[in-house]
């Protein structure tokens, strides 16, 4: 660990570092900067594609590949580059817009049209551009691929033991078994439904003005159809158009994505407090790493830590998101800024995530399910199969089934023997008689493994 990442202020560029270096270079002030000159070397380029804008000709191939070096060959010093300049301007986009000009100055035949960089813009038409493309990319590079990764380890889990049966709990309370299989299959369908839901969010985007109705754009050309230049821009980046904005894109599309992550984090962090408590009932198994220790002071602990990592850092980042989705639709008027430094903690709230969410998965890599565990349970819980009887004996029309039952099981075990006296005395066919009697705990799952096994056809 550098001596930067030990004196870090917040764990996600310290402690965790190198689990979120994709994140960190997509999110970070350096990579907000790459994109901004991005969308600006865009722009640029839109204008002079454009027939109805004649005052900057169209650009030959040399001034298109040196534009393109510009955007491709950008990093950490040229960032460095910019913002030494805004240590003078005190404007983050402006400084990027100088340092264009730089660039272009450089160049013989771009040095005059350089002032075509930045033509007409206001700041957010650059800001929420390059936010939109951070944010598309952060979803498709770095959190769904992980998400892909989590739901196929569960899938995995899930189809392998489809069959494996497993006492449920209800209120903490003994209830009709299940499997193993079955209840992971549950994650998964809901978490194929929150990335579905994320993946459907459109990322949205404007450039329009300084409030959204190309005033200056207008008065110095007249005769072009802005909206139509900003909506193909706008496409040709991957984004889609927002044609009704104030200056700021009203950031509906990202309290969409924040929305959408904090559920897919809901789910996960359920699945993280069960496994948690499987761990703690033995139905799983942890499997040792040499060399690791779970207490300073207990030797025989092996603590759930990566699921209650998991739990912990889900928790932050619904917090972050909840909080941004709330806070940055909302504006004064045609703008205020409180939404500028509120979105800068946009890959936070990411990174929690992924910490979260590669947590949980190398939880999952650390457990197997403990059968004899399991089984014992099973076989001391033989007061769960009180639910089929009394529905059997109420299909005969037995009296008072239910409250038969519940005198023989409510609040006390029953085993094998006491359960199988009571049936043998029902007034039954003596087909059903002899079903319920060879009826087990561990045989009582209704469909649980078809539907564990089915889950692979719900994509």
């Amino acid at each position: 660990m550098s001596s930067f990442s030990l004196s870090a202020l917040s764990p996600l560029d310290g402690r965790y570092a190198s689990r979120l270096r994709g994140l960190s270079e997509l999110c970070s002030e350096s990579g907000l900067i790459a994109r901004r000159v991005e969308v600006e070397i865009a722009w640029f380029q839109a204008l002079a594609e454009h027939e109805q804008f004649p005052v900057l000709a169209a650009l030959s191939g040399e001034e298109q590949a040196f534009l393109e070096r510009l955007t491709n060959t950008f990093g950490p010093e040229q960032a460095a580059e910019i913002k030494a300049i805004e240590r003078t301007t005190n404007h983050d986009v402006k400084a990027v817009e100088y340092w264009l000009k730089q660039q272009l100055a450089t160049h013989p035949s771009l040095a005059e049209k350089r002032e075509f960089i930045h033509f007409a813009c206001t700041s957010e038409d650059i800001n929420n551009l390059a936010w939109g493309l951070i944010v598309r990319a952060a979803i498709e590079q770095e959190l769904d691929p992980l998400l892909g990764d989590l739901d196929r380890n569960l899938e995995q889990l899930a189809c392998e033991h489809a069959g494996l049966p497993m006492l449920s709990r209800t209120h903490g309370q003994t209830a009709s078994p299940t499997t193993l299989g079955k209840e992971i299959a549950n994650t998964v369908f809901r978490l194929r439904r929150q990335r579905r839901q994320l993946a459907a969010v459109e990322i949205s985007a404007k450039i329009n003005g300084a409030v959204g109705n190309f005033n200056a754009h207008l008065v110095a050309c007249p005769d072009l159809d802005w909206p139509e230049l900003a909506r193909k821009m706008i496409e040709d980046l991957g984004l889609v158009w927002n044609p009704y904005t104030t200056q700021i894109e009203p950031h509906d599309m990202l309290a969409e994505v924040c929305h959408a992550l904090a559920r897919v984090n809901t789910v996960l962090l359920d699945f993280a407090r069960d496994a948690w408590g499987y761990v703690s009932l033995g139905y799983f198994r942890q499997r040792l790493v040499e060399g690791e220790v779970g207490s300073s002071t207990m030797p025989h602990k092996v603590n759930p830590i990566d699921f209650e990592n998991g739990e912990g850092n889900l928790g932050l980042a619904n917090a972050m998101l909840e909080h941004l989705a709330a806070k940055l639709p909302i504006s004064r008027w045609q703008r205020d800024l409180t939404d500028s430094t509120v979105q800068r903690s946009l890959g936070s709230a990411f990174g929690y995530c992924h910490l979260g969410w590669g947590s949980i998965l190398r939880g999952l890599g650390r457990v197997a399910p403990d059968r004899d565990r399991l089984a014992a349970d099973l076989d001391h819980s033989w007061e769960v199969l009180a639910e089929a009887v009394q529905t059997v004996m109420r299909l005969h029309g037995l009296p008072e089934p239910y409250e038969q039952l519940k005198a023989l099981t409510r609040g006390r075990g029953i085993d094998r023997d006491s359960l199988r006296a009571f049936i043998a005395g029902l007034d039954l066919p003596e087909s059903d008689r002899q079903r319920l009697l060879e009826l087990t705990p561990a045989r009582y799952t209704g469909n649980a493994r078809a539907m564990a096994e089915a889950i692979r056809r719900f994509v």
